[in-house]
């Protein structure tokens, strides 16, 4: 499971073709030494699963050859300069992707959860405490809350965006409320005027959770912008994804940022020099290259996520299911889901399971009422409309490296086995 909760599909030799690769090595007092070893890369291309084939959740990079091309010799790079812990390619990276989503500082770290937990701490959040989340989230936003010693305080959400406003908010202030933490959900964007108007009357600390949000905008600005700091992760299947764990927090706040880098490194400036209590949750040199070459596609990328989103939901539109509702003016989804609802989900899903159409739920049981934290609060706090989510929400798949007849035909395909799935449902009753 990832930040946002997503299962990557496991690959095998069977889909892969072995290719040679050799790489001169640096030694050190002689010639560079050439080694070479094997890669898999897959033999498969970026076209629509044939008739009857397995539709996936999400496709990864060993699904488009030129791409898997380019991130390789990232890797080698970097393998090659034998640079793994920060140096120049998380510099770089760092500095770009602050460009991207128009920000001062942008800080590199080890995962999303580690983006949330050290810029709460950066910004003086700790024990004794409340932070404000939304329970219909991945559990990471809450789980950083606790990182830090402070205590999540859970809030119900809007119906129609599933996601936390001013008015889900505003019940859960008490005197030791300090911060709060709207989550772009799925890729819309949470609707942040009002929202930063009830933070600066209640003289709370704006920590935008935008891992699922990467390139989304709202009134124009990208999201992650607008709060002391935003924070992304970087796990495979995001929008804008790494090849392993990684994340990032962007800020406008250079003594912010200051501490967000001396946290991540045991609060090292310099060798040995350890200036506060930090952790070890930097951004490894390697996700850093591949999260350069990837960062040139994120907004094409997520062009495509909205056309085979409307796609679908053109494919859908006559079914019984209900749709996600369309952005609103100055707002933006980048559909890191495609989300739907019905009260009659699993059997659905289990329909569609034997159709070879992969779903996911994002996410089955509510933050409030998981095990790790319904003992903490003994009975759980009443959020009716995180329950009612919880048990009719849907992820059905978003393809973007789909282009053209091949997007529509794909989209078409999985409308065709929603009705038919629930037409035998409805049989079967």
């Amino acid at each position: 499971m990832s930040r946002g909760g997503d299962v990557l599909p496991q690959s095998s030799l069977a889909d892969s073709a072995y290719h040679e690769r050799s790489i001169p090595f640096p030694m050190e007092g002689g010639a560079p030494v050439t080694r070479f070893f094997i890669v898999t890369a897959p033999v498969e291309i970026a076209s629509p699963p044939r008739a009857g084939a397995p539709i996936p959740l999400v496709l990864l990079d060993n699904r488009d050859p030129a791409l898997f091309e380019e991130l390789m010799a990232a890797v080698e790079r970097v393998a090659a300069q034998a640079a793994f812990t920060l140096g120049d390619e998380v510099s770089a990276f760092e500095q770009e992707f602050a460009a991207y989503c128009g920000a001062q500082e942008a800080v590199g770290v080890s995962s999303g959860t580690d983006a949330l937990a050290l810029a709460l701490q950066a910004n003086g959040i700790g024990p004794g405490d409340e932070v404000i989340v939304p329970a219909n989230s991945f559990i990471a936003t809450a789980e950083a809350v606790t990182l830090v010693g402070a205590t999540p305080v859970f809030a119900d959400v809007e119906e129609r965006t599933q996601l936390v406003t001013a008015e889900t908010l505003e019940p859960h202030v008490g005197a030791r409320t300090r911060a709060v933490v709207p989550v772009h959900l799925y890729g819309r964007t949470v609707h942040l005027d009002p929202v930063l108007e009830f933070a600066r009357d209640h003289r709370l600390v704006v920590i935008e959770d935008a891992c699922q949000g990467h390139g989304a905008r709202y009134r124009g600005r990208r999201v992650g912008t607008f709060g002391r700091c935003g924070c992304f992760s970087f796990y495979p299947a995001k929008n804008l994804g790494a090849w392993g764990d990684a994340g990032a927090a962007v800020t406008d706040d250079r003594e912010i940022a200051e501490r967000l880098r001396l946290l991540r490194s045991h609060g090292e400036s310099s060798r040995y020099q350890h200036h506060v209590t930090g952790t070890t949750a930097r951004l490894h040199a390697i996700q850093a290259a591949v999260l350069r070459v990837k960062l040139r596609r994120l907004d094409s990328w997520n062009t495509a996520r909205r056309r085979f989103a409307a796609e679908l939901t053109q494919a859908l539109r006559e079914t019984s299911l209900e749709l996600p509702p369309p952005a609103d003016p100055g707002h933006d989804h980048v559909f890191h889901q495609y989300v739907v609802r019905t009260i009659r989900r699993d059997a659905l899903r289990r329909q569609l399971e034997k159709r070879g159409i992969a779903t996911g739920l994002h996410y089955p049981v509510p933050i409030h009422r998981s095990p790790a934290y319904q003992s903490a609060q003994g009975s759980p706090p009443s959020l009716p409309v995180v329950d009612r989510l919880a048990g009719s929400i849907l992820s059905l798949p978003v393809l973007p490296v789909m282009v053209g007849r091949d997007r529509s035909e794909l989209a078409t395909r999985i409308g065709e086995a929603v009705r038919d799935g629930l037409l035998e449902e409805q049989e079967l009753l």
